[in-house]
């Protein structure tokens, strides 16, 4: 008798949902992957562009077109179907748009008996992931959002460039909300084992060009760098969503900074931020809380107050 199938359905087959699948089924991260949009044509016709793969990657993938009802065997549900800002908002202008698409996604889902784990990526992503926890009624563990993974990754890249060393070789988290109020913890930001902040002060000279300010900004504005010039961002947020179901489906116990519930960690309740996570097979094992600085500290309160001023605007049930 075979190991029990690994599944994952994506909601939403526009450019981030499509972007996700394929880095999955390029990863061999599932068994099966089960495509869900309001235009059934287009999950359709997704999963049959997705299928052609399989010839030239490790190992098959089914992957299928689907509906809410067939949730109940799901492994992993990813909901990227979400309302996107116009040029000149910000992710937290959706938030109506996106609540009342949530609404509607998320209830469908539980009415088939779904009791798996949730990956969040539509915006306002914490608000969001939010509104999932309050509506399926699931642990927070169960509930995880893309949070600020994708901006600490492109602070790692930002770092790598100006550095010269590999990303992986840079560790550090940008927390809080993935929008505006986002910060740098630049306390943890460690190259190659060696703190940060370390390596400028004993290379004022070598590293003076450095301005982690300017960094800072970047690493806040990418994804309006993109969102501006080609009207989505894909690769990137794709690859993080494949990523932290990887590492639940295979229980790696990846440390990964996403949108978790927190439950008195740094003395927070009820609100819903980007902070460092180890994900598992059973969704958030634990959230890493990280001795910040007083500044740092601060900037985490205010991120953490916009984003439960924003919670307090949308009708949960």
């Amino acid at each position: 008798m075979g190991a029990k199938s690994r599944k994952v359905a994506v909601v939403g087959a526009g450019m981030v949902g499509s972007g996700c699948a394929y880095s999955m089924v390029n990863q061999s991260i599932c068994d099966e992957i089960m495509i869900i949009d309001r235009t059934y044509d287009r999950a359709l016709a997704q999963a049959l562009d997705l299928s052609h793969c399989m010839d030239f990657t490790h190992t098959r993938t089914k992957v299928y077109p689907g509906t809410y009802a067939d949730c109940s065997q799901m492994d992993v549900i990813i909901i990227t179907a979400g309302a996107n800002p116009k040029p000149g908002e910000t992710r937290l202008s959706v938030l109506d748009a996106s609540a009342s698409i949530t609404r509607d996604i998320v209830s469908s889902i539980m009415a088939s008996g779904f009791d798996g784990i949730f990956v969040i990526a539509a915006n306002p992503v914490d608000i969001v992931t939010y509104l999932v926890r309050e509506i399926s009624g699931l642990s927070r563990s169960k509930v995880i959002g893309t949070g600020t993974s994708i901006d600490s990754s492109r602070l790692k890249t930002l770092l790598s460039e100006v550095f010269s060393v590999d990303p992986r070789s840079v560790h550090g988290y940008a927390l809080g909300e993935h929008g505006e109020s986002q910060f740098v913890a630049w306390s943890h930001v460690t190259i190659g084992g060696k703190p940060l902040l370390h390596i400028l002060r004993h290379h004022r000279e070598r590293f003076s060009h450095v301005d982690l300010d300017d960094i800072a900004h970047k690493t806040k504005n990418a994804g309006w760098e993109i969102f501006t010039r080609k009207g989505f961002t894909q690769f990137g947020i794709g690859n993080a969503l494949a990523y932290i179901t990887r590492s639940i489906l295979n229980n790696d116990g990846k440390i990964i900074a996403v949108s978790a519930v927190l439950e008195g960690e740094y003395g927070h309740r009820n609100v819903c931020v980007g902070v460092p996570a180890i994900i598992g097979s059973g969704g958030i094992q634990e959230v890493v809380e990280l001795e910040l600085t007083p500044e740092e500290h601060d900037k985490f309160d205010h991120s953490c107050q916009i984003i439960a001023d924003n919670i307090r605007t949308i009708t949960t049930v």
